[in-house]
Parts: structure tokens; C-alpha cells; sequence
């Protein structure tokens, strides 16, 4: 293939990309009574669309909500999944090639094939609405991922850098925190864009687990402006632009290093 033509190919999947942001962009700008095309910009913007996102969908709490969950979560899949990979990735025995194997096969299971036992046990544990209920769902289904990166990753790592530090003294927990840890930024990196957008995202498991209208996290906040009485897609609009503000700006800041870690935990 051409140069030429793979530029252009990727231009044209780019615009298949931009297309849903650019049409919620021109609704969220128009006014109820506005029936122009989707696809073009209003000379008169609407911009109290966006007050009444922010005031009728408490959009303020349900950002905190989302902030919190997605925090959470990342930190304890970044540290779990780097503290269980790193012993798999240096012991291939037959014990941890099993294991390794039983963590890939939990990513072909489908999340909502789990949602009755889960719901199950978290009202068992009075965990319904709760943030210490919905963050541990988020880290388990997010784990068998991060696990399967970081342990590529570790592999490319020599095997006598541990070993010098074993022999200056060093515990196996100062190997891995203050040696290892620090040489997969690249794949942290990686793992936390992966996993602060898919929880940011989240929508199953946010509307059953999280019932309280206080717990309402920003896809719930914006589903509420479609209700059986009636919907405001356009205020709907100007809630999704604003919700996809902050995660836009992470991966902008971080879009480097994530390139780098997905290449490197990949090729090496």
C-alpha cells in the first residue's frame, strides 16, 4: 500500500471517528425549537443548554462521583496488576504459565453474564450505592488487562538487575518498588488511560450498583435527560461534550507515553 493511500485511509477513519462528536456538538448548540440539519452550526449558539446540563443533571456531583471512582480504580489496577505480574513474568513455571492462562480466559467471560451474582452480593454487603462496592467491580474486570501488559512488559526487563539488587542487600519488595516499578512508567502510562476510560465510560454496572441519586455518576447524568416523559437531546449534547472533557485532556497529556507503552509491552 501506498504512502499516499495510507494517509489517506487514515484521514477517512479519523473523520468516522470525529463525525459523533462533531453532530453532538451542533445539537448541543441548538435550541428545542431548532430543526435544521444535524450537520450544520447554528448562527445563534444556545450556549444556556450547557447551564441547564450542569444545573438540572448535577452534572458538579456526578463529576466528583466519576473523579472519585475512576481514581480509585486506576491506582488499584496499576498497583495490583503491576505487583501480581511482576512475580508471573520472572517465575515461568508451570504453576504461573496456568495462571497467566486463567487470567487471559476471565477477558473472554462478558461482564454482564456476572451482573446477577454480582448484584446479588453486593446487597449482601450492603455495597449497593456505595463507592467501596462499585470500585472493587471496576479493578476486577479491569485486572486480567493490565496483568497481561505489565507482565510483557516486565519480560523485557534483565533478570540481573534484580539480581544486583538482591546481592547489595535489597528485599524482594525494594526490587520491585524502587527497581521495576520505576522502568514501566510506559505501560502505567498505558494501563491508566485504558482503565480511567473505561471506568469513566462505565454505564451497566453505574446504573444497577449505584442507585442513589447522591452516587450518580456522569453517563447516568446524562441518560436522565432522556426520560419516558419527554428528552432533551440537546441538552443531553452539551452534558456528553462536557463529560468528555477531562479524559480528553489526560490523553492528550499522556498521549506519548501511551503510544510507547502499547508498542513496547507489544514488540518486546
Amino acid at each position: 500500500m501506498k504512502k499516499h493511500t495510507k494517509i489517506a485511509l487514515s484521514l477517512f477513519i479519523c473523520m468516522l471517528q470525529l463525525v459523533p462528536l462533531y453532530i453532538a456538538l451542533t445539537v448541543s448548540l441548538k435550541g428545542q425549537t431548532d430543526r435544521s440539519s444535524l450537520w450544520s452550526l447554528t448562527a445563534t449558539p444556545v450556549w444556556m443548554n450547557y447551564v441547564t446540563a450542569f444545573v438540572t443533571g448535577n452534572l458538579f456531583r456526578a463529576f466528583v462521583n466519576t473523579a472519585v471512582i475512576t481514581l480509585f480504580s486506576s491506582l488499584l489496577v496499576i498497583l495490583i496488576g503491576s505487583m501480581s505480574a511482576f512475580p508471573l513474568a520472572r517465575n515461568a513455571s508451570p504453576l504461573n504459565r496456568s495462571v497467566n492462562t486463567f487470567i487471559l480466559s476471565i477477558m473472554m467471560i462478558p461482564g454482564l453474564s456476572l451482573l446477577v451474582p454480582l448484584y446479588v452480593l453486593l446487597v449482601k454487603f450492603h455495597a449497593v450505592s456505595t463507592y467501596w462496592g462499585i470500585v472493587p467491580v471496576h479493578v476486577v474486570f479491569n485486572l486480567p488487562l493490565a496483568i497481561y501488559m505489565y507482565g510483557n512488559f516486565v519480560r523485557t526487563i534483565p533478570r540481573e538487575l534484580d539480581e544486583a539488587a538482591l546481592i547489595d542487600g535489597c528485599s524482594i519488595y525494594s526490587v520491585f518498588f524502587r527497581i521495576v516499578l520505576p522502568l514501566l512508567k510506559p505501560v502505567t502510562v498505558s494501563v491508566l488511560i485504558l482503565t480511567s476510560v473505561a471506568v469513566w465510560n462505565d454505564y451497566q454496572y453505574s446504573l444497577y450498583f449505584l442507585q442513589k441519586p447522591a452516587m450518580q455518576v456522569l453517563t447516568l447524568a446524562i441518560s436522565s435527560f432522556f426520560a419516558q416523559s419527554g428528552s432533551d437531546p440537546h441538552v443531553a449534547a452539551a452534558a456528553a461534550i462536557m463529560s468528555i472533557i477531562p479524559v480528553t485532556i489526560v490523553y492528550v497529556v499522556l498521549q506519548k507515553h501511551f503510544v510507547k507503552g502499547m508498542l513496547e509491552g507489544s514488540i518486546k
